[in-house]
Order: structure tokens, then sequence, then C-alpha cells
């Protein structure tokens, strides 16, 4: 696998604290001045009282993309350490993500044995980001005890497996969790429009394999395979707006490969 996606991240596999005092992308502290996480100050406002969340209308969205919002993520600090659980939607809601709500979530990125990497591109029905172009699969671990295990990322990589099958249609038995390798931890912030966007703890999963690929077109419109030099040129031409053949033109379809924080070293 590729060189240049090791050197972007730091030596891997280890659950080091994250740093305190670090800036997401869009210049909001992490931490308050009472030196408690933001994340665990929502979750105590979320036990201690009534909460009253924002109104979204969603009569227009995707009816399948929708019931989705209902799962449960995993509320954490900026240490990653697990502080409660929220559901979908209210954890991709620009409004709860100002005021600090982070969630846990992970990235593949899966090679074949030629050594290309798989890139998917989100279907128009999802709710943040559709029509983009990003890395294997971007999910969120659930709030279940399986997913909750935290043993050398044993949790994630199960919600890994789960959704590489949902999205991709890739059976469970030919992508193990003991073979998606987990690398480190980024912290990631996107805005999506302006109701939608992310806030996570973001696990990085590799997987090099051949696998049989059925995607889902509620989730995938399309995918490829590329090298590191076709990838490279890609990212040039969306970072100067130019013409992508089969994809958008859009920067913003890599939004899991930039506009990240490293949070493991």
């Amino acid at each position: 696998m590729w060189r240049v996606l090791r050197r972007a991240v730091t030596a891997g596999g280890r659950r080091a604290p994250v740093p305190q005092g670090r800036w997401c992308r869009c210049r909001q502290p992490l931490a308050s001045a009472a030196g408690r996480c933001r994340g665990q100050a929502w979750a105590e406002s979320r036990t201690s009282a009534t909460i009253t969340m924002p109104e979204v209308n969603t009569d227009h969205l995707d009816e399948q993309q929708v019931q989705l919002l209902a799962e449960m993520c995993i509320l954490i600090d900026e240490n990653d350490n697990k502080v409660g659980a929220d559901t979908k939607k209210n954890c991709h809601l620009n409004e709860n993500i100002d005021k600090g709500l982070l969630h846990r979530a992970f990235s593949v990125f899966l090679f074949n044995t030629e050594n290309k990497l798989l890139l998917q591109q989100r279907s128009s029905a999802k709710i943040t980001f559709p029509d983009c172009f990003t890395n294997t699969c971007c999910s969120h671990p659930l709030s279940h005890p399986l997913e909750l295990e935290e043993n050398n990322a044993i949790g994630v990589r199960r919600a890994a497996q789960r959704r590489l099958k949902a999205e991709l249609g890739i059976p469970m038995e030919q992508v193990t969790p003991e073979e998606i390798s987990y690398l480190t931890r980024i912290h990631y912030k996107a805005k999506s429009d302006g109701i939608w966007g992310e806030h996570e703890i973001d696990y990085i999963l590799f997987v090099q394999k051949d696998v049989m690929l059925n995607p889902d077109p509620n989730e995938i419109q399309s995918y490829c395979y590329v090298t590191q030099k076709e990838l490279k040129q890609l990212l040039d031409k969306a970072s100067k707006n130019e013409t992508l053949s089969h994809m958008e033109n859009n920067p913003s379809h890599y939004y899991t490969m930039s506009n990240t924080i490293p949070v493991d070293h």
C-alpha cells in the first residue's frame, strides 16, 4: 500500500491520548475554559435536563436514508472516551456540531492486490456530501455492545465489516475484522451544507484484498480503482476546479482525505 498514505498518518495502532488544545478546521476550540470537553458538557446537559433539539424537515430527503438517521452513534470527548449516545440525525446537524457534539467514526481504505485504491462516489440520495467521491467506505460504529468494544479497535473494525457489506456488497466472510488494520485516528470537521455536517474522531482503517463488489445504488452511484499517480492527478484537478470526467467538479469530493488533524502521534 502506498507510502504516501502511510506518511499521511502517524505511527498507528496506538490509543494515545488526543492532544489538548487542538483546533478543528473552522477554528473552534475543542475544550472549554473550565477544562471539560464540549462533548462531555453536551452529554451532561442531555442527561441533566430536557434539551430542545433542532427541528429539521426531512420530507424532501430519501426515505431509506432518513430511516438511517435513527441509528445511535457513539458520543465521545476529544480524547475519544465514550460519553453517551445520540441519533445519527442529531450528530450530523450543524447546529449541534457548533455546540461541540462529537462522535466516533471510521474511514476504510481498501487496496486490491494490484495496489490500487478503491474509491466510491456517494449516491445523490445521501444526506451529507451527496455525489462526492471519497475513499472506500466512511461510516460510524453504533452504540451497540459489539461495536463499543475498544480493545485494539475491534468494535470499529466490526462496524467497518458491516458497512463494507451494506454499501459495497462485499461478503462479510471476504473481509473479516482480523483483516482490517487500524492505523491511527484523525479529528475531522466539515460542513456539507447549511444544515448538515460532520464532526468526528475518525479511525483510519486499511485493507488489502481482492473482493467481490455489489454496491447498493442507494449508497453508491459509481466506484473505481485508482493508482497512486491517478489519485494525485485527481486531487490536483479537484484543487484547481478542473473538470474530472466521471467525477463532479468539486474539491470536497475528497473530504475524508483533507481538512483533518491527526490525533494519534
